[in-house]
Formats: structure tokens, sequence, C-alpha cells
């Protein structure tokens, strides 16, 4: 005659599984998707003229479907791109303010702002982007992370020559606005295209 086999109690194996999941739900991280913070400006009313820029005041940065970067129609690396933004924004009249009697002939228009010292000429340079359809989200976030480097580390400069800290660190509205009128950010990003053809 065959011996019986005594039945394993499972009921207590369920309670440990649940407590085993419950375990890696709360040890293990979740990646999460990071992005670009911008806040996107207001659409222009209806009204609105085109503005128009003059052709040196704009600096043309192009992204190939094979992630080749070219600046002002020269090929050109990501490491020297947070440089070249900041030398064709950098303005020397916001940083060394301009006396009445010393004031240059410009056609460009002074703001009145009283925290940086008077009226300042805050540059009229704007950055064009545009990429082809092809180029990879990795070279894109790279482009659009020195682009907002340059304009972050301008500012920290501006800020810290007239308020001795970095603009991050502002607290004051009125000198976040005024810093934010001296150096604007000022990037025109085109729609996606086909650049490199098929």
């Amino acid at each position: 005659m065959a011996k019986k086999v005594n039945e394993i109690n499972a009921g207590s194996m369920a309670d440990i599984a649940f407590l085993l999941l419950i375990f890696f739900l709360v040890t293990t991280t979740m990646d999460v998707d990071t992005g670009i913070s911008r806040k996107l400006p207001p659409p222009p009313p209806k009204d609105q003229e085109d503005i128009k820029v003059k052709e040196r005041n704009v600096l043309k940065v192009l992204v190939s479907k094979s992630d080749r970067l070219m600046v002002n129609n020269k090929p050109d690396d990501v490491s020297n791109l947070r440089y070249e933004v900041k030398e064709f924004l950098r303005n020397t009249d916001i940083h060394n303010p301009i006396s009445p009697e010393d004031k240059p002939e410009k056609k460009k228009k002074s703001i009145n702002l009283p925290l940086l010292g008077g009226e300042v000429w805050p540059s009229n340079g704007v950055i064009s982007l545009k990429n082809d359809r092809g180029t990879s989200y990795d070279m894109y976030i790279q482009v659009q992370n020195e682009l907002a480097a340059a304009i972050r580390e301008l500012r920290d400069e501006l800020t810290q020559q007239y308020f001795g800290m970095r603009f991050k660190q502002l607290t004051d509205n009125n000198k976040i606005k005024a810093i934010q009128k001296a150096i604007p950010i000022a990037i025109s990003e085109a729609e996606p295209a086909e650049i490199g053809g098929n």
C-alpha cells in the first residue's frame, strides 16, 4: 500500500509573497522621465506685426539628421556652443552702464533699469535654432542644454556684479525682472525640417 503524502500548508506562502512584493516596491527606485523645463510664451495677438530682425543679430544654430552642428553655416561642436552663444549675446553696455553724456549714437532701444544703474541696452541678439527631423533626441537635448546654460551663466554674471549672488538665489521680484529684461531669452525654434535630404 502506498504511503500517504502530507499536504504542505500553503496558506502562509501568499502572505510571504505579498510582503516580498511590498518590500521590492518600496525599495526599488523608479526611473522618472526628464525633459526640458521651459515655459512657453503666450500666443501673440492676432493683430501683431511680424518683427523684423537684422541678419547680424541672428545666431543660426542648425543640427542635421546625422547630429552634426552648424553655427552660422560653419561646422561646430556642442562643446563650443555655450561660449559662442555667450559671446553673441554679451552686451558690454549692460555690464558697464554709460552715463548720459557718454551715450553712443545707437539705434537700438535702451530701457531704464534703476536696479542696474539706470539706462541699459539689452542685447538684440536672437538665437535661431533649427533641427532636422532625423536629429537624435540626445543631440537635441544637448543643444537645448547649452543654449539654456549660456543664458543662465550670463544672468549669473550680471546678478553677481550687481547683487553679489547667483540669479537663482534672487528672491526680490524686482531684481529678477530687471535681470530678465537686461538678458532676455531670445530663442526662435523653427519646426523640424528635412534639412539633410533622404
